[in-house]
């Protein structure tokens, strides 16, 4: 054995735990089961008060003597295949024998994990040559590690083509590199994009491409530049427009000549990170994650084969949801803004009405989500401690976005097609703005903080301020910035945890600058913004765990909306039934019992990330819910209480219980993890409404129709059926749920 795997614990809990288990009459592979669920899931997280570290779990599970006496049916299951993986995604921990022993008894299971440990990007030097050294007597393995040398050999060219075109632009600032980003931006994106924005607000994934490119640049150059190109000062910025923006939009034989090599490098390196995000997205990712292929080797040539297109179909399936739900939420804004009082008023300037009317509709529909599906309350609090409204914050948001797409954007897709020259258009866009008024029309703008603050002042004027708030602004204004100087430093410190990235928070702090780039602000979905900013960098927000519970309240009163007796938080007991914990929802009417496991995200843009949520946090759902399941149907057969807080009547047949996995993401929709379905909150919310009818969009606006506003132009229209002809029982609604008839007819529309 290597030193290496002498077990951390005096004795090893592992093979405890697996002796435990077969004792108490699980069988064999059961018990080894189980005890690889628990080291997946960080178990034992303690000895006595002390945590116990990482490697030590890797430590004394691959040294546990259970696992060389398991058969392949084991090594053939997804617990250990994951497990595998962690084994061969870590340095400190070796077990060659055992890895040989696998490659003769398990070679598939071998193969999975080296693709479940994304060995395709990251290989791990011991463990490929532990790979490399069984290869010889497993032929599947050493098909894989041959896979794996042509991965390795294209990720480093395209890796050296990235950092040649960087070190070009080593010494331009962050604000620099923004300037060239934006000009390539204002060539190659705005004028198709925004024309399609007009007709169609979705998400659009080749813009998206190129967001994630700019922001990957962004971090490299964050990462690598001094703190003295970061906080910038007023100086420094008209320094570097005046050396790089101004001679591309006010070209002068007497000034200085535009940069067009710098440019030119930009357009490079933007293609080359291009290159290597798709490289490791299509096939990085997807040779690690995607169960419906299969990646075939022909010399030093990959190709991909469909090996289960049905895995596909459903990737695209939850997509088109997404697509759907977008247009729901903006109907269900619709409806509450045609019934209010604000519908009759104009909003702003005559001329700015209408697009001021739409930002607002736009607003209320992301609160509507973030309210019923996140549990986000009226207001949030920021790290400084300060609270902001939330209507208020994503109303500034869409506001904002109106008038970059009105000021910005339109005016300037008019002038190109008036000029034919994307920089002339660009130029007369600038000018026209310092002579209209001293205003800043460049296509990245800049101003100091409290300039900022006042320019947004008006986005705050409400019933209790109809001035505006000056103090409600700056608030909002911290709300949605990402503050490069805090960025760069956890960068250079690579502290773990998420980054802002550019359309999340889109207000961009340079020292006492505030930067914003109207190419991202004016065509980006703010609602995604929104959830991402408070669920995926916010996550460990003191209000995390408040709004968890509020979105069990919100799902546990439209049961009740429908009749259902519901049970919210209800703790078993701990010795009689170890290991359920808290149950989140019981819900029962008609004799039915549904046991509902609640889970909070983001929203995910990645295959990779999706894959990790249905390995991980659904996956550990599963388990959870099944030993939930089975005390709350062990409690209904021996405690009356029970029973009697259920609404279920003496003496009566107990019903066989339910359990379904409720999660606010998409990803994974109408899979099953343990035998339990996995659904989305806004799948529960459209069924116990029976609105789904709301998922079409009837009256054409996301296509570009004029907006209407009356209360019966919204839901007149060719309305679908009820999911509940007859009336609303227990059974017909799971039934609905089950055979998803909430998405079947508006999902062949599209």
């Amino acid at each position: 054995m290597s030193p290496t795997l002498q077990p951390s614990f005096h004795a090893n809990p592992y093979d405890g735990n697996y002796g435990a288990l077969t004792n108490s009459k699980v069988s064999d592979l059961g018990a080894a089961i189980q005890v690889a669920e628990a080291y997946l899931d960080g178990k034992p997280a303690r000895r006595g008060k002390h945590k116990i570290a990482q490697v030590e779990r890797d430590s004394a599970f691959w040294s546990a003597e259970f696992l060389i006496s398991m058969p392949p049916a084991f090594w053939a299951t997804d617990v250990s295949k994951l497990a595998l993986a962690r084994y061969l995604d870590q340095t400190r921990v070796s077990n060659p024998d055992l890895l040989a022993h696998l490659g003769r008894i398990a070679p598939d299971a071998v193969c999975c994990a080296i693709r479940y440990a994304r060995m395709a990007l990251n290989p791990k030097p011991a463990r490929r040559a532990e790979l490399e050294e069984i290869a010889g007597s497993a032929p599947a393995i050493h098909e894989q590690c041959q896979i794996l040398e042509i991965f390795d050999q294209a990720h480093k060219q395209r890796c050296l083509e990235v950092e040649s075109w960087q070190a070009k632009l080593a010494d331009l600032s962050p604000f620099e590199l923004l300037i060239y980003a934006s000009l390539h931006a204002f060539q190659n994106v705005v004028p198709g994009e925004f024309d399609a924005q007009s007709r169609r607000s979705s998400t659009r994934s080749a813009v998206e491409t190129i967001w994630y490119a700019t922001n990957d640049i962004l971090i490299w150059k964050l990462k690598t530049a001094p703190e003295s190109l970061i906080k910038l000062s007023e100086q420094q910025i008209g320094h570097s427009v005046a050396t790089h923006l101004s001679p591309f939009l006010f070209p002068s034989t007497s000034g200085p000549m535009p940069r067009h090599d710098l440019r030119s490098t930009y357009e490079n390196l933007f293609a080359a990170q291009i290159e290597l995000n798709e490289f490791i997205s299509r096939s990085v990712d997807a040779y690690s994650y995607d169960e419906a292929i299969r990646f075939v080797r022909h010399g030093t040539r990959l190709e991909i084969e469909i090996v289960n297109p049905a895995i596909r179909d459903n990737w695209q399936r939850d997509g088109e949801k997404l697509s759907l739900l977008h247009g729901y939420w903006f109907y269900r804004a619709l409806e509450q803004f045609a019934s209010s009082e604000v519908a009759i008023h104009q909003i702003g300037s005559r001329e700015n009405h209408e697009a001021n009317r739409l930002a607002y509709i736009r607003a209320i529909r992301s609160q509507l989500q973030l309210d019923e599906v996140y549990g986000i309350d009226e207001s949030v609090m920021l790290e400084s401690g300060e609270r902001v409204d939330l209507f208020q914050a994503l109303l500034s948001l869409e506001l904002t976005s109106a008038f970059f797409q009105r000021d910005f954007l339109q005016r300037y897709v008019e002038l190109l097609h008036e000029s034919g020259n994307w920089l002339a258009a660009l130029g007369r866009l600038a000018w026209n703005g310092l002579v209209e008024g001293s205003q800043n029309r460049f296509p990245i703008t800049w101003s100091a903080r409290e300039e900022k603050v006042h320019s947004i002042v008006g986005w705050t004027v409400n019933m209790q301020h109809p001035k505006g708030s000056l103090a409600m602004a700056a608030s909002i204004l911290d709300f949605w910035t990402n503050d490069f100087a805090t960025l760069a430093a956890r960068l250079h410190k690579s502290e773990p945890g998420p980054h802002p990235e550019l359309f999340e928070r889109p207000f961009l702090k340079l020292g006492q600058s505030i930067v914003q780039l109207p190419w991202i602000y004016g065509l980006q979905n703010h609602s995604t913004a929104a959830i991402n900013n408070l669920r995926r960098i916010g996550a460990r927000r003191a209000e995390s765990k408040e709004e968890t519970r509020r979105i069990e309240e919100r799902i546990g009163k439209l049961f009740e909306s429908r009749s259902f007796q519901v049970s919210m938080n209800w703790h078993p007991d701990s010795e009689s039934y170890p290991g359920a914990g808290e149950i989140d929802l019981i819900c029962s009417r008609d004799g039915a019992i549904l046991v509902i496991e609640v889970k909070s995200t983001f929203l995910r843009h990645s295959e990779r990330d999706a894959w990790l949520h249905g390995k991980t946090t659904l996956r550990r759902a599963g388990q959870q819910l099944r030993r939930k399941v089975d005390a709350v149907q062990h409690a209904l057969e021996h405690h009356p209480d029970i029973r009697s807080m259920l609404g279920i009547e003496s003496g009566s047949l107990i019903p066989e219980v339910r359990g379904w996995i409720v999660d606010t993401s998409i990803e994974h929709d109408h899979q099953r993890f343990d035998g339990f379905l996995k659904i989305s909150v806004e799948e529960i919310i459209i069924a116990l409404r029976d609105d789904r009818r709301l998922l079409n969009d009837h009256a054409g606006i996301l296509n570009g129709q004029i907006l209407k506003t009356q209360s019966e132009d919204v839901t007149a229209c060719p309305a679908l059926k009820s999911l509940y002809p007859n009336e609303f029982s227990a059974l017909r609604f799971f039934e609905v749920i089950e055979t998803e008839e909430v998405w079947g007819e508006a999902l062949s529309l599209i």
